[in-house]
């Protein structure tokens, strides 16, 4: 993975955090991904199940979301990456996410640790 493709990831990311449309979300995992996070316990299984599991967190959002980022590391096809989360309504999280890719540049696995500020 090049930073550039990092980026763009993200940013397929972050819309899809702002629209939730099945579409956007689907576009970056790949069939069989896997997205877990702590300490929340969310251990979503393949595609479909991580587009339910993200679509039933539209309520996280009201009232408005921030979110910065950066690139921790890139070893091949994994990437650490930093982030913040402020959110309005539940306040400000410190995110490590350590995410790999497969070969077309979509999520395989998505791991996120989570820290409220």
């Amino acid at each position: 993975m090049t930073e550039d493709q990092v980026k763009a990831w993200v940013d397929g990311y972050v819309h899809a955090w702002k629209t939730n449309a099945i579409k956007d979300i689907g576009a970056l995992f790949t069939p069989d991904a896997e997205y877990h996070e702590w300490p929340y316990r969310t251990d979503w299984l393949g595609r479909d199940a991580i587009i339910e599991g993200w679509r039933g967190r539209l309520e996280w959002q009201q009232g408005g979301w921030e979110f910065e980022w950066s690139i921790l590391m890139i070893t091949g096809d994994t990437v650490a990456i930093r982030g913040i989360g402020v959110y309005a309504e539940l306040g400000s999280f410190a995110n490590l996410w350590v995410v790999t890719f497969d070969k077309r540049g979509e999520c395989s696995m998505f791991r996120m640790w989570n820290n409220q500020l």
